[in-house]
């Protein structure tokens, strides 16, 4: 499928000075929509939701990603798990509504019960009325299926194609990058640190836009005023899938005399006022301040259409009680704000990409590093994984 487009993306993977970008069909066409949930999504580490979405032992949450029913669990040992979310008997959607359950996940069709690490537990009447057992039967066959799945500073990763290298490797540079934080302290802010937002455009502008820095005097004049271009510096991972933008000039959010936000306790007196946006390819964005961290996610629906997900975390769980509400409320504010601020930029980009007067446009090699870069890892892992180029 992807042949047709191999010299656009060979293009994509010139030195910066005279690349192009992803051609137009990679953001207006359903085909490759359903080829990128494979081929981008599926054989690499794809965000699909968040530790604090099944917080009990026993919570479930089911979750469609790019059309595929998923379902996250957390057993009884705390551990979440993710399931493609249907029945191993005559393939219902198993769970359809975020619950609890206490011991076992029953498919209302026929009962068949699974426990919540996924094994065949209970198959009433699978041998007749009031018989629960077949000749031949093996339950330990028919458990729900799982999908390989880590969790990192809460977001839960999935490997849809099961061949991905090992999570622990994929995350290492942005770990070794961000040593000094201690990402045990996170805690969700409660009230005031979360929202969800629509987008009418596709995936991959999001993830450009937020490794993109140069629109920030026309775009944010608010946090421009705080933090100047001139301020931000470009990150472009050596590994090839993460880049972002930093800022020399971060100040904390304190409204109204409220109690000072607690910070990471290791960071250097020198990097107090350093923060980091980093987008981790192919989904996932994550802000690093002294004083909060927030993670953010793009749930690609359809070629022009995705949601786009925050959560807000703080080195501390102090931070949730009432005496800090002032400052979860700014905190929540000046982000909400600002990612408002994008959605005409990214909605005109997806419009923009109709036309044939647009064929890869070009890049400015002091300003566009770090969106060339997601440019060309797409591109890279399209034609690798299509067998038309080696290994990026």
């Amino acid at each position: 499928m992807i042949e047709g487009l191999q010299p656009a993306l060979e293009a994509v993977g010139q030195p910066i000075e005279f690349a192009k970008g992803l051609p137009n069909e990679l953001f207006t066409s359903d085909r490759y929509f359903a080829m990128e949930r494979d081929q981008l999504f599926g054989r690499s580490w794809a965000v699909i939701g968040a530790g604090i979405d099944v917080p009990n032992p026993g919570d479930l949450k089911p979750v469609t990603f790019m059309g595929l029913p998923l379902l996250m669990v957390r057993n009884k040992a705390g551990e979440i798990g993710v399931f493609h979310n249907v029945c191993s008997h005559r393939g219902l959607e198993l769970v359809n509504e975020k619950k609890n359950v206490s011991r076992l996940i029953r498919c209302p069709y026929h009962a068949w019960s699974f426990t919540l690490d996924g094994d065949l537990n209970q198959t009433p009447g699978i041998g007749g009325p009031g018989v629960n057992t077949c000749p031949g039967f093996e339950k330990a066959k028919h458990g729900l299926k799982p999908i390989r799945s880590a969790v990192w500073m809460d977001m839960v990763f999935v490997n849809l194609s099961g061949d991905a290298q090992p999570f622990e490797d994929f995350i290492a540079p942005l770990n070794e990058r961000w040593h000094d934080y201690d990402f045990g302290l996170l805690a969700h802010g409660g009230t005031h640190s979360s929202w969800t937002m629509e987008l009418g455009a596709n995936w991959k502008f999001g993830v450009e836009n937020h490794c993109d820095g140069y629109h920030l005097p026309m775009v944010h004049p608010e946090l421009n005023a705080v933090s100047r271009l001139e301020d931000h510096y470009p990150i472009v991972g050596p590994e090839g899938y993460y880049a972002g933008q930093g800022s020399l000039a971060y100040n904390a959010m304190r409204p109204n005399n409220a109690p000072a936000l607690p910070h990471f306790p290791r960071i250097s007196a020198d990097r107090q006022t350093v923060s980091e946006y980093i987008s981790l390819f192919p989904n996932a964005t994550i802000g690093v301040h002294i004083d909060h961290v927030w993670v953010l996610w793009f749930d690609p629906v359809s070629p022009s259409r995705t949601v786009e997900r925050m959560e807000i975390y703080y080195p501390g769980k102090q931070v949730a009680g009432t005496d800090y509400t002032p400052v979860r409320e700014e905190v929540h504010r000046f982000w909400y704000k600002v990612f408002q601020e994008d959605l005409w930029a990214v909605e005109g980009l997806q419009r923009g990409r109709s036309s044939p007067g647009f064929a890869g446009g070009a890049f400015s090699p002091a300003m566009d590093g770090p969106s060339h870069s997601f440019h060309k890892w797409a591109a890279a892992s399209l034609l690798e994984n299509a067998g038309l180029a080696t290994a990026h």
